[in-house]
């Protein structure tokens, strides 16, 4: 397996090549608490490299949560990290506070010089769903339908046809009446990567939750991959197809949309086999990495699992090549 620890569970995580390795960092939290559904309020990041995306060195905990009081000083969560204009390497993540019981969830900013030691960009805080375009997100939640409100896993790249940055992020939009047709792939850009301003999503529906989006192109064909589970799809998408949890995709006419949800169902399965999958680009082709969940359908496994090799179609849609390994 990828990334297993021995005393550690570990799931989301997410890739950056420093042009000589791979950096892989993920979510982790202490076996010893018991119950894994605990590991989301005891998490920190984990730091490993690796040549090949199969053999890694953990190089130990990374980042955390602040200390007290702070915005993020109760979780941090699923992130990405990019290289700046300005040489230096940041961390996109996403925090919550004890004050707030872990329930109102905003984006966070780091930079590091090594890709292990970060250094927060004054407290860390540089985006929330507030500002013009809020009234697109709910901006709150309703107790009983939500256990929390949305605004997570950011995704941020470089604006392909601009000087800026853009981010995608997790979120829910505001007056949809289904709760599963209300998930949409929040948006917000920023000409530095460090002032941001909140934007419209730039997808919605399907689903009530479309978790850890990471957007990218291929030959000019635009891919978001995400996840969701079995009980999140909305009542148009349980008519398609049987609702699996896994990891699936939008496809888009460039990074801003317009958007769609791609037929069928890339990666999912009932039990959950994999969650929180990415897709990496290694230079040979594209293999796809996330981490088991409960393929028994009763225990928590918590590592990441090995690649596998990942094809585009002859009508460029994704398909993993379930029988093979990107390296063997």
């Amino acid at each position: 397996m990828v990334f297993a620890l021995k005393d550690h569970f570990v799931w989301d995580s997410w890739y950056v090549h420093d042009g000589i390795r791979w950096h892989g960092y993920f979510l982790k939290a202490p076996r010893s608490i018991g119950d894994p559904e605990l590991r989301h309020f005891n998490v920190s990041y984990g730091h490993a490299v690796s040549d090949d995306l199969t053999n890694w060195m953990y190089l130990g905990e990374t980042f955390k949560p602040s200390e007290s009081p702070a915005w993020d000083d109760y979780t941090t969560w699923t992130g990405s990290t990019v290289r700046g204009a300005d040489g230096l390497w940041h961390l996109y993540y996403t925090g919550t506070s004890r004050a707030e019981q872990g329930l109102w969830q905003r984006v966070g900013h780091a930079v590091s010089n090594d890709l292990h030691n970060w250094t927060r960009v004054g407290d860390g805080f540089t985006l929330d769903l507030s500002g013009p375009n809020a009234y697109h997100y709910e901006v709150d939640f309703a107790d009983g339908v939500w256990h929390d409100r949305a605004m997570r896993d950011p995704w941020v790249m470089r604006d392909p046809d601009g000087d800026g940055w853009l981010m995608y992020f997790t979120a829910r939009i505001s007056g949809e009446q289904e709760a599963n047709a209300g998930g949409c792939i929040g948006f917000a850009t920023s000409p530095n990567g460090y002032e941001w301003t909140l934007q419209p999503p730039v997808f919605a529906g399907g689903y009530g939750q479309l978790e850890v989006p990471q957007v990218f192109d291929i030959k000019g064909q635009w891919y978001c991959l995400f996840c969701t589970a079995a009980e999140h799809f909305s009542k148009a998408q349980a008519s398609l197809i049987r609702p699996v949890t896994g990891n699936h995709y939008l496809i888009g006419d460039g990074p801003r949309g317009p958007w769609r949800i791609a037929p069928g169902f890339l990666d999912g399965d009932l039990p959950c086999r994999r969650y929180a999958a990415r897709i990496v680009d290694t230079g040979e082709g594209l293999v796809i990495l996330g981490f088991a969940d409960r393929p028994d359908g009763a225990n928590f496994i918590g590592q990441v699992m090995d690649p596998q090799a990942v094809h585009i179609t002859s009508d460029g849609l994704l398909e993993i090549a379930s029988h093979l390994k990107a390296a063997e």
